[in-house]
């Protein structure tokens, strides 16, 4: 697996590997095993963004929970938009930052908007989705 941002690029400097970064990025495990605990199962749906809107934020109360479920909130949506809204692709911001890729050329952070839903709730997750996927 190739993924540029992960550093010791040894090898010729050819494209990245999109499938490796899509599978990386997808893990989200700490927001995966929040979603279970609650009963809501997460299977890279518009659907699951819509059940990962209605569960209580138990970590709101705990600062490095907030941060690491933001992350993960993010990458998911990234994930569920790339694997499902056409010609969507990751692609890695110079600063190592993840972002997705319309095939219009408009890119979104997704990770930003995971923290702000992971802190506020708003704009929820669906609804993020719904506006990419219009586009």
């Amino acid at each position: 697996m190739k993924i540029p941002f992960l550093g010791h690029r040894q090898e010729s400097q050819g494209v990245p590997d999109p499938e490796g970064i899509a599978d990386l990025l997808s893990e989200c495990e700490l927001l995966r095993s929040q979603a279970s605990q609650d009963g809501v199962q997460l299977d890279d749906s518009a659907a699951s963004l819509e059940a990962l809107d209605q569960l209580l934020p138990r970590w709101r109360d705990d600062e490095e929970v907030l941060h690491w479920l933001g992350n993960d909130a993010g990458l998911y949506l990234g994930t569920v938009i790339v694997r499902t809204v056409p010609g969507a692709t990751w692609e890695i911001w110079p600063s190592g930052q993840p972002v997705v890729r319309l095939a219009s050329g408009r890119e979104f952070d997704v990770v930003a908007s995971g923290h702000e839903w992971a802190a506020s709730g708003v704009p929820e997750l669906s609804q993020l989705y719904g506006e990419v996927a219009e586009v």
